[in-house]
């Protein structure tokens, strides 16, 4: 088996151990206390987004980001919610009937191989993609589905610059059941994600944020 393979078996069989409570739980990660809602809510904000406007949320989990994009996009928008297990998407599929939404809809996948529809107005990922061993890829396959002017968008954890290896090993202590942090580190994807937008998009920002402990990386396909 493939180490990309390894990775995504793992993940498949942590998120379905914890797509029960994970509305809960998540509230405890990467710490207690952690900001993630208003980073979510910062991330939603970047997209641009209109009333009308199409939305892919990308290892959308249990849906956590439909409520912020509902509120912008309206009934007359829709969101295509995408995940590769089988039990958050359960939970995720609960979240909109109990809300009402009838324009979401909801696709299971690994995000290297979802066939992106296009075009799409945005493009989101929170806290998912670094653990995707090809995320540069799927950043490249995002951005080819936007329409002129459409949005990318990534909100993930990353390591702070200059952390030494034994303090960077303590602090994700708390991330350790959620992903393989040995490789995590080694691979340091938040740089691949960063050149992949770089690349692909025009107008590209990056901005760090709680102390480098997380980043919002946004951008732009180009114009016609």
């Amino acid at each position: 088996m493939s180490q990309a393979d390894s990775t995504r078996e793992h993940l498949i069989a942590t998120y379905r151990k914890k797509a029960k409570h994970y509305d809960l739980t998540s509230r405890l990660y990467p710490a207690p206390g952690y900001p993630q809602r208003g980073q979510r809510l910062l991330a939603v904000q970047a997209l641009g987004l209109r009333a009308g406007d199409s939305v892919i949320d990308l290892a959308c989990g249990t849906g956590l980001n439909f409520g912020l994009i509902e509120q912008v996009i309206g009934p007359a928008g829709r969101i295509v919610g995408v995940d590769l297990t089988d039990a958050m998407l359960a939970r995720a599929q609960e979240r909109v009937a109990r809300n009402g939404w009838s324009n979401v809809s909801l696709v299971q996948a690994d995000a290297v191989s979802f066939d992106f529809p296009a075009p799409v107005s945005a493009i989101l990922s929170t806290y998912a993609l670094t653990q995707v061993p090809e995320c540069a890829e799927v950043i490249a396959h995002g951005a080819a589905a936007l329409s002129s002017g459409g949005r990318w968008v990534v909100l993930d954890l990353k390591v702070p610059d200059k952390t030494p290896g034994f303090l960077a090993q303590v602090g994700t202590a708390t991330v350790r059941p959620f992903a393989a942090i040995d490789q995590w580190l080694m691979r340091r994807p938040w740089e691949a994600i960063r050149a992949a937008m770089r690349e692909e998009l025009t107008d590209p920002s990056w901005t760090e944020l709680f102390f480098g402990t997380a980043f919002l990386a946004a951008g732009s396909a180009g114009r016609v």
